[in-house]
């Protein structure tokens, strides 16, 4: 799903680090080897439909790489 981020993320929570991450072989091909984490947090968003609303989001992060593949999981409002 396609969208906008127009708030920072709150209440962000460690789901895996490392080899606990499933998906760590296809993350480190496109983005690179790190010391790479999945993150879920709580943010509002804009969607393509141009409403707003809070949504739980997924991502991965590695320092001095960033934020990546951001996706929204589940809308809350």
């Amino acid at each position: 799903m396609k969208f906008e981020l127009i708030s920072s993320i709150s209440d962000v929570e460690i789901i895996a680090v490392g080899r606990q991450i499933r998906d760590l072989r296809s993350v480190r091909k496109k983005h690179g080897r790190g010391r790479w984490r999945k993150l879920k947090g709580i943010g509002r968003v804009r969607l393509p439909n141009g409403s707003e609303c809070y949504a739980e989001l997924h991502w991965y992060e590695a320092h001095g790489i960033g934020k990546k593949e951001m996706k929204v999981k589940e809308l809350l409002d």
